[in-house]
């Protein structure tokens, strides 16, 4: 699943898109460079944020979260694109590095996304990858068993 797609690129970035995907020769933008730049940067996204949120609960994004991964994915994606024709810039750089660098922030739990039903999901879900599961037996020594208050 690609996080941002070629229209969410031309819609945000119309100038660099052209000036940074035409190929040489033609003059004629290369989609199929674009494309496998924004998959490459969806699935960079992805690897990053498993480290806390597990492929179902990333299939959850709700429309907030969805909107702030797709921000990263462009960042991201404009970053290859601009590797992969020889122009990259500074400004191209340092909005890739950002990128990384919030994306990370959120892995570690410096931030949140959000999901469908509200919030983020649940941490008694013994499928979230982050869920703590606690299994001990019942209590030996109690109040009531040492002749105590009940």
């Amino acid at each position: 699943m690609a996080y941002a797609t070629i229209a969410d690129l031309e819609e945000r970035y119309p100038d660099e898109l052209v000036l940074l995907a035409a190929d040489g020769a033609t003059g004629l933008r290369d989609d199929d460079r674009i494309t496998a730049a924004l998959d490459d940067a969806s699935i960079e996204v992805k690897s990053i944020l498993q480290a806390r949120y597990s492929a179902a609960e990333l299939a959850l994004l709700d429309a907030d979260g969805l909107a702030i991964v797709k921000v990263y994915t462009m960042d991201i994606a404009l970053f290859r694109i601009a590797i992969s024709f020889s122009r990259l810039t500074d400004d191209i750089r340092e909005r890739y590095k950002s990128a990384l660098k919030r994306l990370e922030a959120i892995a570690a739990g410096k931030g949140a996304l959000t999901f469908t039903g509200g919030g983020t999901p649940d941490p008694n879900d013994a499928s979230s990858q982050n869920a703590v599961l606690v299994s001990a037996p019942e209590r030996v020594f109690t109040r009531a068993r040492q002749g105590g208050l009940p």
